[in-house]
């Protein structure tokens, strides 16, 4: 399994050898820093924690020492790694299949209509300003609003992964990589991309 950190640069379109636009997401994404080993013996399971983005910060406080890290993430341990090994884009080839994680675009408080995509009421026959209104949210009995009833409330600004995207280039020098389709967030997102 590969696996590597990257933040969302933005979108774009290439074009391949026929001549038809390709729309990509530019992903930079690397060097990460392998930075824990963990065991089942030590720490109950395991996993390969890494780095990306070192602090800029002089002043580190104590809890993280050797993990200097802006974001710090654990994968399922595979492979054959060693605290201190360093993982760049070289680990990717344009052609395979990744998977994607990030969190969404969050889009503030919203009604059912924006949120859940409901309907909404009829403009006429007796529906006065009622339009974009949910209607009747439950029976008379038990007396409460069941659980998981879609209401308004907080949109988007949840983990959402996307498969089964295709790598289209992989930018050594830059470390760039460019993926077929669009992945979750805005420009500057934290990604999580496993291959």
């Amino acid at each position: 399994m590969k696996f590597i950190l990257g933040k969302k640069v933005g979108m774009s379109q290439i074009f391949d050898e026929k001549g038809n636009a390709v729309p990509v997401t530019l992903i930079e994404t690397g060097p990460c820093e392998v930075l824990q080993i963990k065991n089942k013996e030590k720490d109950e399971y395991e996993a390969i924690q890494i780095g990306f983005i070192p602090k800029n910060s002089r002043k580190i406080k104590k809890p993280d020492k050797g993990k200097e890290f802006d974001y710090l993430k654990e994968f399922p341990r595979t492979g054959d790694y060693k605290v201190g090994d360093k993982i760049d884009v070289s680990v990717f080839q344009e052609g395979d299949k990744v998977k994607i994680s990030g969190i969404s675009k969050g889009k503030g408080f919203q009604g059912v209509v924006k949120r859940w995509g409901f309907h909404g009421r009829n403009a006429t026959h007796g529906a006065k300003h009622e339009e974009r209104k949910p209607g009747s949210i439950g029976p008379s009995w038990p007396e409460r609003v069941i659980k998981g009833r879609k209401m308004p409330g907080h949109a988007g600004a949840k983990r959402v992964t996307v498969g089964n995207l295709k790598i289209i280039k992989v930018d050594k020098e830059n470390n760039l990589l460019a993926v077929r389709g669009a992945i979750p967030g805005h420009r500057g997102t934290l990604v999580e991309i496993i291959g």
